[in-house]
């Protein structure tokens, strides 16, 4: 592997003390000089896991995007599940967006900065997404890719992206992340992925680097005194091991778009709490969440990453819920006449009639293609099935949880009807939740957007014991 695995607790010591002042009363006052809505594309759902009290839309028509700027609305997300397509389809949705937000913008007034949110684990289309806002909205002086995930313990140091397991950094390389289908990587060091991702069209040694150390003993003014001088879209990697840490180089960053530096963002989440100076707010309650008025709760599991088995085991071995399993290699190409997923809804429905938790998941064994193009088509297909079954609910649920970034994203946006929710929280570190919009199927359904990635192996148990117990 390209880098070892570190222990934790003696690396993250041997740190300088973070930056003594909190930067979020700064990153207020800058943000209120710049006036600029903050958009978040997001290529798939979880993103929104480190906000409060903001909108996604699941749409980017120019109406809906200028009653936004209209609004005010100093942060908005637009869920692109861009993730989810080939890179050739993502680049020509992104260019669609870039173009509809100009337009919007300038019929609105209002001026607006981006930030390309992606997966903390490194999978996504780099750099065909922000090569395309690059070239629709730009030229950027910056691009600056933080990586960084607080709840899913990412983190950058020394340019290397890690995953905390447990008393453990695991180089991200070494993680089944890397081994992704269609969005797999050999390199840990980021200026080294950078050049893996854009094929040597910008070599490691092109790239620059924002250090903890720098955050930390500088604090915002050094990190803006190193992107003064960048131009024509130089690369930055924004290390961090704690979100003091990026807000305190979010404040920097802000400083240096004031003296006209233009910057691009590529990051996870944590990057968008830090530049809407979002605070965090205490888990939700179940009573914030669930619908007294509908009837059990539902759980649907797609994704199939090896965390999410695990989480999945144990949930089938806590017996909460009643198992629907869907046999991925059984499944046709239709699912609205597809005898597989008709069986399916009939018993999920009569589960939550009888006030039950019904719990659909797909088949472990993991179904790939050959190609990456091949292995998202069949995902797709997968997908469709289970978003049927949501679009085909009569019986309204308590709550919904929809396990894994393409499944709530097909789920909330083909199988819901979602346009515009509002994020209230998170029901666990890292697992947003939704308010569905009046045009749902369901109403102010709350709507759980459970990563694939995130969480101990108990983390999905939790979470329905806590909504199936209100008290």
């Amino acid at each position: 592997m390209d880098n070892p695995v570190l222990d934790a607790e003696s690396t993250l010591a041997a740190l300088p003390p973070p930056h003594p002042e909190d930067p979020l009363p700064l990153i207020r006052a800058l943000s209120a000089r710049l006036a600029r809505t903050v958009v978040v594309l997001d290529d798939d759902p979880t993103g929104t896991q480190t906000i409060h009290d903001l909108p996604v839309l699941t749409t980017w028509d120019r109406e809906a995007l200028a009653a936004e700027f209209s609004r005010g609305t100093p942060l908005f997300y637009i869920l692109t599940n861009s993730r989810s397509l080939p890179t050739a389809e993502a680049v020509t949705l992104t260019r669609e967006i870039a173009a509809a937000l100009r337009d919007a913008a300038q019929a609105t007034g209002r001026r607006f900065d981006v930030i390309s949110r992606s997966d903390s684990t490194l999978r996504g289309h780099y750099p065909a997404e922000t090569d395309a806002l690059a070239d629709c909205l730009g030229p950027f002086d910056a691009l600056v890719l933080c990586p960084f995930f607080a709840a899913g313990g990412r983190i950058t140091l020394s340019d290397t992206h890690y995953v905390r397991e447990g008393d453990r950094l695991v180089p991200a390389a070494a993680t089944p992340f890397a081994r992704d289908a269609a969005f797999g990587y050999r390199n840990s060091h980021l200026p080294a992925w950078v050049e893996e991702k854009t094929a040597g069209r910008i070599p490691a040694t092109a790239v620059a680097s924002i250090p903890v150390e720098t955050i930390r003993t500088g604090g915002p003014e050094a990190v803006a005194s190193g992107l003064r001088s960048s131009a024509s879209g130089q690369v930055f990697i924004l290390n961090a091991a704690t979100p003091r840490d990026v807000e305190t180089a979010m404040a920097g960053l802000l400083l240096a778009q004031i003296d006209g530096c233009r910057i691009l963002f590529r990051s996870g989440a944590q990057l968008v709490a830090a530049r809407g100076a979002i605070a965090p707010r205490p888990p939700l309650r179940p009573d914030e969440i669930a619908d007294p008025s509908g009837r059990g709760g539902l759980v649907v599991v797609g994704s199939y990453v090896p965390k999410t088995t695990a989480q999945l085991n144990h949930l089938l071995a806590a017996g909460l819920c009643q198992p629907l399993e869907i046999d991925v290699t059984a499944l046709g190409p239709d699912p609205a006449v597809d005898p597989l997923i008709r069986a399916t809804l009939e018993r999920c429905e009569a589960l939550l009639a009888g006030d039950r938790l019904p719990l659909v998941f797909t088949s472990r064994s993991l179904v790939t293609g050959s190609t990456p193009e091949e292995s998202l088509a069949i995902n797709r297909r997968v997908s469709r099935g289970l978003v049927h079954l949501v679009r085909s609910l009569r019986t309204r649920p308590r709550w919904l949880i929809a396990k894994g970034g393409i499944t709530s994203s097909d789920c909330a946006t083909a199988g819901l009807g979602v346009r515009r929710a509002d994020v209230l929280g998170q029901l666990l570190p890292g697992i947003p939740v939704w308010r569905c919009g009046p045009e749902t199927c369901f109403p102010g359904l709350g709507y759980v957007v459970f990563p694939g990635n995130v969480g101990g192996d108990d983390a999905l148990t939790e979470a329905v014991r806590k909504l199936s117990n209100p008290a």
